[in-house]
């Protein structure tokens, strides 16, 4: 942990809002831009990482250093770590107390040989339970740069989102912002982004608890496409819109400044 310049958690207090999805393709981008990322998945009953990065054949092997990550390519740019590596089978369902988790959370935590990166993203499941407090716990120690909280526009979802902030500031994990994903709907053909859903909610949220607004992220149905057949979005559609405001998003949370170089 102490080689890695920048570890980030990606939170929300509700299912369904596209954690993984902002999580991969936040990694993506940074592996994309130069950047050297490890992605931990951390949602063991749900891993849905590996798939969406093409990697479900994938096992991942012991050192005498600790797990190696699993590579999306020879560059060695992304790494990734998820419990469907370990399960083999991907149908097999992960049926743990407690405890257990809490344990596999630890390892993950500690025993990954990750080597020297810039970015460290840690995608988690919805809640405020279990899980969370131990990956919290465990990367307190390690001087975390902070959570960032994801959103859809709508009320229901924010009422949510306010427990995971409460849940931050119970634990002192410092909030690096909120982002409003699924803001608008981005048409394949003509690119025009219409608001399906409402609009503004996440940037009201951060206004109101004077939390720094990271921006939006639309429903774009390519991305859609590239993540459920695994493929890299950003190779596919270089000009979007999306990879646009992905941009902006990191240009916000202003943590790029320093990158691991070969």
């Amino acid at each position: 942990m102490d080689k890695i310049k920048h570890k980030i958690l990606v939170l929300s207090g509700k299912g369904g809002v596209g954690k993984s999805t902002v999580s991969s393709q936040l990694a993506l981008y940074l592996s994309h831009i130069g950047h050297k990322v490890g992605l931990l998945d951390v949602d063991l009953c749900g891993p849905s990482i590996p798939k969406m990065l093409g990697l479900e054949s994938k096992d991942v092997h012991k050192s005498t250093k600790g797990w190696v990550p699993v590579y999306t390519d020879e560059s060695q740019k992304l790494g990734v770590i998820s419990i469907q590596f370990l399960l083999g089978d991907k149908d097999t369902p992960v049926i743990w107390r407690g405890p257990k988790k809490n344990s596999m959370i630890k390892q993950f935590i500690d025993d990954v040989n990750w080597g020297e990166i810039d970015f460290l993203i840690i995608d988690t499941p919805p809640g405020t339970s279990d899980e969370h407090i131990s990956v919290t716990e465990e990367l307190l120690k390690h001087n975390p740069d902070g959570a960032i909280l994801v959103t859809t526009p709508q009320a229901v979802s924010i009422s949510d989102v306010k427990k995971e902030i409460s849940f931050c500031n119970t634990m002192k994990l410092p909030i690096i912002g909120i982002v409003e994903n699924m803001s608008g709907y981005v048409c394949p053909h003509c690119s025009e982004c219409t608001n399906i859903f409402s609009s503004e909610g996440g940037k009201l949220l951060a206004e109101q608890c004077n939390i720094k607004f990271l921006g939006k992220l639309p429903i774009d149905p390519n991305l859609s496409i590239c993540s459920e057949r695994g493929i890299n979005y950003f190779t596919e559609y270089p000009n979007s819109s999306t990879l646009a405001a992905l941009k902006s998003f990191v240009d916000n949370f202003n943590l790029k400044s320093t990158t691991t170089t070969n």
